[in-house]
């Protein structure tokens, strides 16, 4: 239930080329308090539930617990969530062991383009694709959460 990940910004549309998959996702915030963000998330015809707690010093890793929901359920919740509604398409795009998932943002976020990957180990060394820009992980601005309420287009 530990997640360690780190975010970039990304510098070209080359992922677009090298994805195995792209899913449009939909998702909302019941509850973007920091210390217990709660996202409401429907990724294809699926629905999910996703509680996350507040980040530890590095800013790299975090509670977080995710569980599936029925996608008629998901969109129920979602007109409970707060303002804002994030948009974006999710592609995946395997580099060396691991998986980089690259958002590209829509409405209020179009512009924005940002890479998670997902690792064992703070620590942990990942081959790094060319289209990978600055790293964000601790920045704050680029949560989806804070996303949502300070749109990318108004920055």
């Amino acid at each position: 239930m530990l997640e360690i990940e780190r975010k970039f910004l990304v510098t070209s549309e080359a992922f677009k080329k090298e994805a195995f998959t792209q899913n449009r996702i939909a998702q909302g915030y019941l509850s973007s308090i920091p210390e217990r963000t709660v996202r409401v998330r429907i990724k294809g015809e699926k629905g999910f539930l996703t509680i996350k707690g507040t980040s530890n010093k590095s800013g790299l890793s975090r509670f977080e617990w995710e569980k599936e929901i029925p996608v008629d359920e998901a969109r129920e919740l979602l007109k409970l969530c707060e303002k804002g509604v994030i948009d974006k398409t999710r592609f995946e795009v395997k580099m060396g062991k691991h998986v980089f998932e690259v958002d590209e943002f829509y409405g209020e976020n179009e512009g924005l383009i940002m890479a998670e990957i997902e690792l064992n180990s703070e620590s942990e060394i990942f081959e790094k694709p060319s289209w990978l820009g600055k790293e964000v992980t601790n920045d704050n601005r680029y949560y989806n959460s804070y996303l949502n309420q300070n749109p990318f287009k108004k920055w």
